[in-house]
């Protein structure tokens, strides 16, 4: 009977968010339901000129807009309430006809740049409801191909030589269909070719082109022209193109920003008497834009001869030191509360040399009421940025990226029922990029050292009995390493809108420089060799992550997301597990998101009771993932989710259960299934997604496939996150 009811109040809701959308239309006015269209060709994608109509409709999905709905729903706006409902609302878009004669205007003038000369479009407006529905039908115009091009290009000094020295990257060729569109970008490409040989200055205004399309084989003859007076001057302006050199090049900057001149000099690859190149100007912007301290960089240019171009470099101060605050706060479904405060302090000239100081103090407590189960963690850490690559001379670093140097050393406490315990860690890393894509980071040197203490005697002793081998991950260790890492991506920003694809690859290697020195260490009860009387961990651990993006459908909005993900930590030598930091976990935002983080495995293993706060970990992980992400309304976003994977122990002391074996590889594998909603502002992304677990391992054999009467029975988790998942 309650099934009933939820699902007549969910179609009453729908009927009258369908109903309500033409509410607070006048006499006359009609909403603009839809733009259609069409052409006389089925091979053009005629889809691709929708950014070429005056006038767009709402947005709608499944044939929905709650937004327009809530619109309708504030009347004339008289009442503060009403008012409100307006501002969150979306204003219908009002049918103009005026608008749909602009709209065949913009269509044909656009097919004509891409080359579809003479072509016409119609327009047809139907009315249903007070809808509008306007369809436009376009008849193509002809295409040419070129037959041959003609050059008409200066013979003084070098030019002719450097124009065609470039010619082999032209975009438009014989054989090629003519269009303003190629005309277009081939002026761009060739003029910023020039700028690159020290033609300052030099634009596509100097390009012309002329087509005879007369011929009866309806093709086109090309003569492409380089002349010496701009677009718009009159033929008499014209004078010779000149290459330029640097004059004098000065940095400026205000005197309140303290800064040492060898760092503005390091930074600085423009040099007096060097051939202008567009290039080093860029790239010299880009080098002083990555120093943080700054909050702007112009790089001006005045020509002062012939062949002179004085450059000035003029330097803007953000500010330089400040705080940061953040606080985060979650709840799963099993009733788990967290809190996450954040306090940083940030100082970005530090040393006046562009040193970067980070302070920050943070603390993560969680917490079910009613119950024993809390775990509270506080860190305090310390970072401070180089705007260099410690160790080697910076001319080595002449191009856009300069890497940097972190030193950084942190404290953390953690407080469990379980247990208490504090890591202490350093370590120095550089951090840099490779061209536009490859990331890299590398820390020749990292430690962590960590000490367990106040341990609850029953819980060891349960885990001693049933899992030694979570126990000894947790233990005290000496973790001295060398990590690194490789990041390579088509798209770097935090929400890419295009097709993309990704890898990446860490590693950590630890305890092998030390085993050098076995021979002066003590040894403990369990043959460990020991530092300060704390055994060094030895272990090497790899983890690989790889995606691809495909964006798809009206104005790319659609994609179709792919990601897998793999890593192994095997313990050797002086240790038998890996420590715990260095274990793999799934569950929660990123992953396997049908189960709360560390909820999940190792393979077909329950839940440890020992732990009030889940904390399952193990030495090996796989995973792979499919989302299908598509608009809603406005800048809210859905998906649609699949997750398989789990966790699994290499090492002879793991349950056997929780052992990784090839033979019982398919009945370990969880998979989980959801749905999202992502509120996506271009810059940032709030993301709550909900998992409902399909195959969960810890159940019974034969049982594992979780039936559909039981998702929502505790199989389930919601999650809230920033960013993509993957």
């Amino acid at each position: 009977m309650k099934r009933r009811n939820v699902i007549l109040f969910a179609l009453c809701l729908l009927g009258v968010t369908a109903c309500s959308t033409t509410r607070s239309l006048g006499e006359g006015e009609y909403l603009l339901r839809k733009n259609t269209i069409v052409a006389d060709d089925p091979s053009f994608n005629a889809a691709a000129l929708g950014s070429y109509v005056a006038q767009k409709p709402n947005s709608y999905f499944l044939g929905l807009n709650p937004l327009l709905s809530v619109y309708n729903w504030s009347g004339d706006g008289s009442t503060p309430f009403k008012r409100f409902l307006r501002k969150i609302g979306a204003a219908p878009v009002v049918f103009d006809s005026l608008r749909v004669d602009q709209s065949r205007t913009n269509l044909e003038n656009h097919l004509q740049y891409i080359g579809y000369y003479g072509s016409e479009v119609s327009s047809q407006v139907e009315v249903i409801k007070k809808k509008a529905y306007v369809t436009y039908s376009v008849k193509l115009g002809n295409r040419y191909k070129i037959s041959e091009i003609a050059y008409d290009i200066p013979e003084y000094g070098t030019f002719r030589e450097d124009f065609l020295q470039g010619l082999p990257q032209s975009s438009v060729g014989t054989g090629q269909y003519l269009s303003e569109s190629a005309l277009d970008k081939e002026a761009e490409r060739s003029s910023a070719h020039l700028r690159t040989l020290g033609y300052y200055g030099f634009t596509k205004s100097f390009y012309a082109f002329e087509a005879d399309t007369l011929s009866h084989d309806g093709t086109a003859r090309l003569t492409y022209s380089i002349r010496d007076y701009a677009l718009g001057d009159a033929p008499s302006s014209a004078k010779e193109h000149k290459k330029f050199y640097l004059g004098e090049v000065n940095i400026t900057h205000p005197e309140r920003l303290k800064i040492r001149p060898s760092v503005l000099e390091n930074l600085n690859i423009l040099r007096p008497g060097q051939l202008y190149n567009e290039d080093d100007v860029n790239t010299n912007y880009t080098r002083f834009s990555s120093v943080g301290m700054l909050s702007g960089v112009n790089i001006n240019l005045e020509p002062v001869s012939d062949d002179r171009v004085d450059c000035t470099i003029s330097l803007r101060n953000s500010g330089l030191q400040g705080f940061k605050t953040n606080l985060e706060a979650s709840v799963n479904s099993t009733g788990l509360f967290g809190i996450s405060p954040q306090l940083t302090y940030y100082h970005k000239n530090i040393f006046h040399g562009g040193e970067q100081l980070n302070l920050g103090l943070k603390g993560n407590f969680q917490f079910r009421p009613k119950t024993k189960a809390y775990s509270t963690d506080l860190n305090v850490s310390t970072t401070l940025r180089f705007p260099k690559f410690i160790g080697l001379p910076n001319r080595i670093f002449s191009g856009p990226n300069i890497p940097r140097t972190d030193v950084s050393a942190a404290f953390s406490y953690q407080d469990r029922p379980e247990f208490r315990r504090t890591v202490i860690s350093t370590a120095f890393t550089y951090n840099g990029r490779l061209g536009q894509r490859l990331y890299y980071q590398l820390s020749p040197v990292r430690i962590n050292i960590t000490h367990l203490y106040d341990m609850d005697e029953e819980f060891m002793l349960k885990l001693l009995q049933n899992n030694p081998l979570v126990l000894m991950a947790y233990l005290d260790r000496f973790d001295l390493g060398v990590s690194g890492m490789l990041y390579y991506t088509t798209d770097a920003s935090s929400v890419p809108q295009t097709s993309y694809h990704y890898f990446r690859l860490s590693s950590d290697i630890s305890g092998n420089f030390l085993s050098l020195f076995n021979s002066l260490m003590p040894v403990n009860e369990f043959g460990q060799h020991t530092i300060w009387n704390t055994p060094y961990a030895q272990y090497v651990r790899t983890e690989l992550n790889m995606g691809k993006v495909f964006r798809f459908g009206k104005e790319d909005r659609q994609a179709l997301a792919l990601h897998f993900g793999g890593g192994i930590a095997y313990a050797y030598g002086n240790s038998r597990t890996a420590p715990v930091e260095r274990q793999f976990y799934v569950g929660g935002s990123m992953s396997m998101r049908g189960w709360n983080a560390r909820s999940l495995g190792p393979g077909t293993s329950s839940q440890l009771l020992e732990f009030a706060i889940p904390s399952q970990i193990g030495e090996m992980k796989l995973e792979a993932n499919i989302e299908y992400r598509f608009p809603l309304v406005s800048k809210l976003e859905g998906a649609l989710f699949v997750d398989a994977g789990n966790i699994w122990d290499i090492s002879n002391d793991g349950e056997e259960g929780g052992k990784f074996s090839f033979r019982t590889l398919p009945e370990s594998i969880a998979m989980d299934w959801g749905l999202g909603a992502r509120v996506n502002l271009n810059f940032l992304l709030l993301r709550v997604d909900m998992g409902i677990r399909l195959r969960d391992p810890a159940r019974e054999a034969g049982h594992r496939w979780v039936p559909t009467n039981e998702w929502f029975n505790g199989n389930f988790a919601i999650h809230f996150g920033v960013g993509y998942p993957f």
